[in-house]
C-alpha cells in the first residue's frame, strides 16, 4: 500500500487553485515535467530549494508556504507567531497609525477571518450602534456590519452590500484554500434583510460599489480602499488588512466632518 503523500497532494491543489499546468510549472520553478509529476506522486521527494522554488513560482502566501515546507518534512521559512507578539509590535503600530490617520473616515483592521484587531474612533462610533452581543470578543466586522442587531438598519444598499461581501468571501476563499472563509459565507447569506431593506440595484453601472449609510447627520455614501503588508514574511503581519471607506464627494466629508463633531 502506497504511503500517504501529503506534499503531493497539497502541491497538486494549489497548482489547480492557481489554474497553472503542470508543464507551465514545471518551467517556471525550473524542473523537468517528469519531476514534478513524481512530486505530485509520491515517487520523489522534494528537497528544500525545490519546496522554495515552488513556492516562489505559485505565488503562494505565507502561511501556504509554512504548510508546503511543513508537508515536504522542512521547518517553515516563517514561523507563526499572533500578532500580539513582541516581534510584530512593529507591524501593529504601523497599522494603528495609517487608520488614525484616515480620521475623520472609518478605518479598523482586522485579520484573516475578519475579526477587529483595531479601530479608529470613527468606525468605534458607527460599531457602538450594534447590540453589545455583537462587540463581545472577538469581534466579526463582517457580521457586525450586516446583522439586524448591528450596522444592518443603517446600510441603504443592504443586498447590493452583502452581495459584493459574498462575492469577496468567495473569491478569498478560493485563493487562500481557507475553508473558514466559506464557512463566515454561508452564514452571512443565511442573514436576514433589515425592514426596509431595498431591493438590488443594478450594479454593473457603478464605477464602485459604494457602502451607503443613513446617519445621524444625513446619508453617506463611503468607497472602500483595502491595504496590506505587501512585503510581510509572517503570516498574520501578510494577513492583516486596512479597510479604510472614503467620501465620493464634498457632501460626504460634511456628513464626517459632523459625525466627529
Amino acid at each position: 500500500m502506497n504511503e500517504p503523500n501529503p506534499f503531493g497532494a497539497m502541491l497538486r491543489d494549489w497548482r489547480r487553485r492557481r489554474r497553472v499546468s503542470q508543464l507551465d510549472l514545471a518551467a517556471e520553478a525550473p524542473m523537468s515535467q517528469r519531476h514534478l509529476s513524481f512530486l505530485e506522486s509520491g515517487r520523489a521527494k522534494p528537497g528544500r530549494e525545490i519546496v522554495a522554488r515552488l513556492v516562489e513560482a505559485l505565488d503562494l502566501p505565507p502561511r501556504a508556504a509554512n504548510a508546503l515546507h511543513l508537508a515536504a518534512g522542512f521547518a517553515p521559512p516563517a514561523p507563526e507567531a499572533p500578532l500580539e507578539a513582541p516581534a510584530l509590535a512593529g507591524v501593529r503600530a504601523a497599522a494603528e497609525g495609517m487608520i488614525e490617520a484616515a480620521m475623520p473616515c472609518p478605518a479598523l483592521a482586522v485579520d484573516r477571518h475578519w475579526r477587529l484587531v483595531a479601530a479608529n474612533p470613527m468606525a468605534a462610533r458607527l460599531m457602538a450602534a450594534a447590540s453589545p452581543a455583537l462587540l463581545q470578543h472577538p469581534v466579526c466586522v463582517l457580521t457586525l456590519s450586516l446583522s439586524r442587531e448591528g450596522l444592518g438598519p443603517m446600510i441603504v444598499n443592504w443586498r447590493d452590500w452583502r452581495a459584493y461581501i459574498l462575492r469577496r468571501l468567495a473569491r478569498d476563499a478560493a485563493e487562500s484554500g481557507d475553508a473558514a472563509l466559506l464557512a463566515l459565507r454561508d452564514r452571512l447569506a443565511e442573514l436576514p434583510a433589515p425592514p426596509g431593506a431595498r431591493p438590488p440595484g443594478r450594479m454593473q453601472e457603478a464605477a464602485a460599489m459604494p457602502l451607503s449609510l443613513e446617519t445621524p447627520a444625513g446619508r453617506l455614501d463611503l468607497l472602500s480602499a483595502t491595504t496590506i503588508f505587501g512585503t510581510a514574511a509572517a503570516p498574520a503581519a501578510a494577513e492583516l488588512t486596512i479597510e479604510s471607506f472614503w467620501p465620493q464627494g464634498e457632501e460626504g466629508w460634511r456628513v464626517l466632518r459632523a459625525l466627529a463633531a
